[in-house]
């Protein structure tokens, strides 16, 4: 690639991000997705921080706005109405739980992570944003710790939660769900998208009777997690929570402020992730319902390095990724039974979760495997645009277009002019 390629990419991911800005917070895309979406908007920050500081703060700033009392960060924000939408606030049932309309779950919390890089950038412009965000980062992080803790593996209520919504990890969990009683609802996303390439109409209705439940509780944390029947401990949620405690408690020292009880949580993190790998070496998900793992190895079982965790068994995997496809890492392996090269988290691959990848190789001392698959991600940026997602066999891109989540890794990570490699 280059120069004046690379450099009209990142102008292309800029004006994404500004195209999807709504003064604030930022849209993952126009038209599939109208609020600001937990994780997504983490994503969009350290984007927008590879060229406008103080609007990367902003984001994250209005993200916590959201902020229940119980210390919950919803994965959605209804900023502003949109009757199109499906499951909206009115289906939640939340309107006496936070400040804003929202949802009643939260979302991978990477918040930390990319508030401690942003920080890094410019400590003098960051110090005051991130001395109001720090106590709202521990008190969320609290809430995971007490609520989402099984003895230091962070499991999740609901596919949403975790972001990997379709995921062969939850198949168990879900199959025992008889969705009996949600009704009739229009889904938004198979109107902007094809339905292949999207969650099934059976996945779809016991993720709107899992609402219902948790409505139906008042979204009371204990009561939904008595005889929860669905409740998967996630790679992807402990190894990102494990590597945010970490920047977080870097944070503290640089604000000066206590770090143990952080410290503490660190540790029994790192205890917790052990239980997560499988008989064959592989972090999968693990239903402690049924006391048994899936035996999935998905994208999210490579966020091992994010968290801190080295893994012979998972570096040959990946290995075996570069050998299976032009553009890993797939979300599920290549000529596994659930593999679907472009149906959501059964197959295609994710730039974002690429990036987290990326970041913990390079942390663990990986760095050939780093560049391979920074280069190969930005391989499919440069030949297939900025999707949502893409097939991992064709580079194909699918899902939503414009979409701000990889935009960002681009500028951030991807780009020959991006900061982190």
């Amino acid at each position: 690639m280059t120069r004046m390629d690379h450099l009209a990419l990142d102008e292309a991911a800029r004006a994404i991000l500004r195209k999807n800005d709504r003064g604030g917070y930022t849209l993952p895309t126009f038209g599939l997705y109208p609020y600001q979406w937990n994780w997504d908007s983490a994503f969009a920050a350290w984007g927008f921080a590879q060229f406008d500081i103080d609007r990367a703060w902003l984001e994250l700033t209005t993200l916590f706005t959201g902020q229940w009392p119980n210390g919950m960060l919803p994965h959605i924000l209804f900023h502003r109405p949109d009757p199109g939408y499906f499951p909206g606030p009115d289906v939640w049932g939340t309107e006496d739980k936070g400040p804003i309309p929202s949802s009643g779950i939260s979302q991978p919390p990477v918040a930390a992570t990319f508030a401690r890089m942003i920080y890094d950038k410019n400590p003098d412009a960051g110090r005051e944003p991130l001395a109001a965000l720090f106590p709202k980062l521990v008190a969320w992080h609290r809430w995971f710790m007490r609520w989402r803790n099984a003895d230091g593996m962070i499991f999740i209520t609901h596919p949403w939660e975790g972001g990997r919504d379709n995921a062969p990890d939850w198949d168990s969990a879900m199959q025992a769900i008889d969705p009996v009683g949600v009704g009739e609802y229009t889904r938004r996303d198979t109107a902007h998208v094809d339905a292949s390439m999207r969650p099934t109409k059976e996945d779809y209705d016991r993720y709107i009777w899992l609402v219902q439940r948790a409505r139906g509780l008042g979204w009371d944390d204990a009561a939904v997690a008595q005889d929860q029947p669905f409740k998967v401990a996630d790679p992807l949620m402990t190894f990102v929570l494990l590597r945010a405690n970490r920047d977080l408690a870097a944070l503290a020292d640089a604000l000066g402020e206590d770090r143990s009880e952080l410290d503490s949580w660190t540790a029994e993190l790192t205890a917790g992730a052990a239980a997560l790998r499988n008989d064959k070496g592989v972090f999968d998900g693990y239903n402690l319902n049924l006391g048994e793992h899936t035996n999935s190895v998905s994208n999210a079982s490579f966020l091992c390095w994010l968290g801190g965790v080295d893994s012979p068994q998972m570096l040959a995997e990946l290995h075996r990724a570069f050998d299976q496809c032009a553009y890993p890492v797939p979300s599920q392996k290549v000529g596994s039974d659930w593999f679907n090269a472009k149906r959501y988290w059964r197959g295609p691959t994710w730039a974002i979760v690429n990036m987290l990848i990326g970041l913990g190789l390079i942390d663990m001392g990986h760095h050939a495997e780093a560049e391979e698959l920074r280069a190969r991600t930005a391989a499919l940026m440069t030949q297939h645009g900025f999707a949502e997602y893409y097939d991992p066999l064709t580079g194909d891109p699918a899902g939503g277009d414009s979409f701000t989540w990889t935009a960002a890794v681009w500028l951030a990570w991807a780009s020959p002019s991006a900061g982190v490699q």
